[in-house]
């Protein structure tokens, strides 16, 4: 099933972009999930069937994915969950087909995203991004995002430090 979203907050976007979310994950969407994540950098790889149809199913996560002339063509990972000081949303796993950048399909999706958030009465949003990809970094500031002064911390199992 697949719930479509007309409203894309005003974005100029290519002629019959489509935005939704996916609520199951059917083939296609595997298929099109398994070709666009390695697509994120070169030490990411395909994510097994049964982890795409996880992702669909999990509460927290919304699955938003953009069509573009018939073709599954990006995707997006909204993260919603409470904490004490509110509900909060991380947008994770941006990416966009090769074949279509640079044409509007990225801002659609993280409009989407930023609208579905704040609907859910998030009180913010947070992503982050390698230096380098200038492209999505102008993306984030052009629709409202700044740079915050923060540290990133990553824990890996197998780290020292006795956890």
């Amino acid at each position: 099933m697949i719930r479509r979203f007309g409203s894309i907050l005003g974005t100029v976007t290519p002629r019959g972009l489509q935005i939704y979310e996916a609520v199951e994950c059917d083939g296609e969407v595997i298929a099109a999930v398994r070709d666009l994540v390695p697509q994120l950098s070169s030490s990411a790889s395909a994510p097994p069937p049964e982890q795409v149809a996880e992702l669909c199913d999990a509460e927290a996560t919304v699955l938003l994915l953009a069509r573009l002339d018939g073709a599954i063509v990006g995707m997006l990972v909204l993260v919603l969950f409470r904490l004490p000081t509110g509900m909060r949303a991380w947008i994770e796993d941006v990416v966009v087909d090769g074949s279509v950048r640079g044409v509007g399909v990225g801002e659609a999706l993280t409009r989407e995203a930023l609208q579905r958030a704040t609907s859910a009465g998030s009180v913010t949003v947070d992503l982050t991004s390698r230096p380098s990809r200038e492209a999505a970094i102008r993306l984030y500031e052009r629709v409202g995002f700044e740079r915050r002064e923060t540290g990133v911390y990553r824990w890996r199992p197998g780290a020292d430090g006795g956890a």
